[in-house]
């Protein structure tokens, strides 16, 4: 196929001809993330594990496991089965998140074969399933009490924990510790709702460690936290490993909190590059809408131009002028912007693939192409 008729980049294209939309790494930046959540997490004393749901990528979750983090967590099984990999894949992997199908459990059982696997678990009847599951193909599968710490969603009550790392004992599931993540924490626009948020966390995580010396269970390690509450998390002495993830990436929400004077400076890494197709006197129109970014948080921002987005449909986004800005910035017929999306991880699962550029998004060049090797993971 000629140059002219391919729509993939290759390496060594210019990154102004990269076609759109396209999913674009500006790799220096996701490189530099990747080092200063590193030395961030080294100099608290702390295990990073990052969540791999944010980019579902085995290229980078090597390059963060190079960089120090203990392995990986995921949502779902298929995404754990997608990150191992037939051969290169992580093999410390963790779904920080319910599994009860028998066979997802069983496969799972099959992974932990070849992998360090283990599964968060809120019932008894998930241990019965995951005990089971084990035994049935002569593996271990390590498992997390969650515990609800605020977020309102999966988890015991603290005061439960016990009982149910007992069921957990006493059917042969080694209890690794505690899953105690508040996602809604993470959000907070302020630092000291965030800071309160994760106080009442804390005091959670120390009503659940009670729970399980008096029901004779190790600890273990207590995992959990976030991108938007990493500095709190770190300072607490309550995690012992941080589960972030968007930091890589750092979508326009995330950037939406009131910066942490404690924490890394993370920049934006992850962007969906549009063109613009149609012009009129008020708007021009881009070849990028529901189907190439997420609009669960929000319309993506515009980077480094006067302009919002505008819902256009599947196919298309709007942009306008912010108020007071030049007529002059709106975009002329052909030209190409730059989006940062307003939630990374469903716009990662809308695209096969990244285009990763080195040298900068004005002048830089493409390296490569990754695939988004678990898109789609959702079972």
């Amino acid at each position: 196929m000629s140059q002219g008729q391919r729509f993939d980049p290759i390496p060594a294209d210019p990154v102004g001809t990269v076609p759109t939309p396209a999913l674009v790494i500006d790799l220096d930046a996701l490189d530099r993330n990747i080092a200063r959540m590193a030395a961030f997490v080294a100099s608290h004393g702390r295990r990073l594990r990052p969540h791999a749901k944010t980019h579902k990528s085995i290229a980078i979750a090597q390059r963060q496991v190079a960089a120090g983090a203990v392995g990986v967590c995921v949502q779902k099984t298929s995404e754990a089965i997608a990150l191992a990999g037939p051969e290169k894949g992580i093999d410390d992997i963790y779904v920080s998140n319910q599994v009860i199908d028998p066979r997802r459990l069983e496969a799972l059982a099959r992974l932990a074969a070849h992998r360090h696997v283990a599964v968060a678990v809120d019932s008894v009847q998930g241990a019965e399933r995951l005990a089971a599951a084990s035994a049935m193909h002569g593996t271990r599968v390590g498992a997390y009490v969650e515990v609800d710490v605020g977020h309102g969603r999966c988890g015991v009550p603290p005061a439960a924990a016990g009982a149910l790392a007992r069921a957990l004992a006493d059917r042969g599931v080694p209890v690794e510790g505690l899953q105690a993540y508040h996602g809604r924490a993470q959000h907070l626009r302020s630092r000291t709702e965030r800071e309160a948020a994760v106080q009442a966390a804390a005091h959670a995580v120390a009503e659940a460690r009670a729970s399980l010396a008096a029901a004779e269970v190790p600890c273990g390690r207590v995992t959990g936290g976030g991108t938007g509450t990493l500095a709190i998390d770190a300072a607490s002495g309550v995690w012992d490993e941080l589960q972030a993830g968007s930091y890589v990436f750092m979508d326009r929400d995330y950037a939406d909190n009131d910066p942490d004077p404690d924490a890394p400076r993370f920049e934006h890494a992850l962007f969906v590059r549009a063109q613009v197709v149609s012009r009129a006197s008020g708007h021009a129109v881009i070849d990028a809408g529901h189907k190439a970014y997420a609009l669960d948080s929000g319309s993506p921002a515009v980077w480094r131009q006067p302009l919002d987005v505008a819902n256009g449909g599947d196919e298309h986004g709007l942009l306008v002028l912010q108020p007071g800005a030049d007529p002059s910035a709106l975009p002329t017929l052909g030209e190409c912007v730059w989006l940062v999306p307003g939630h990374c991880d469903p716009t990662v699962n809308l695209h096969d693939a990244y285009v990763v550029v080195r040298g900068g998004l004005d002048h830089g060049q493409v390296e490569a192409m990754w695939p988004v090797d678990a898109r789609g993971a959702l079972r």
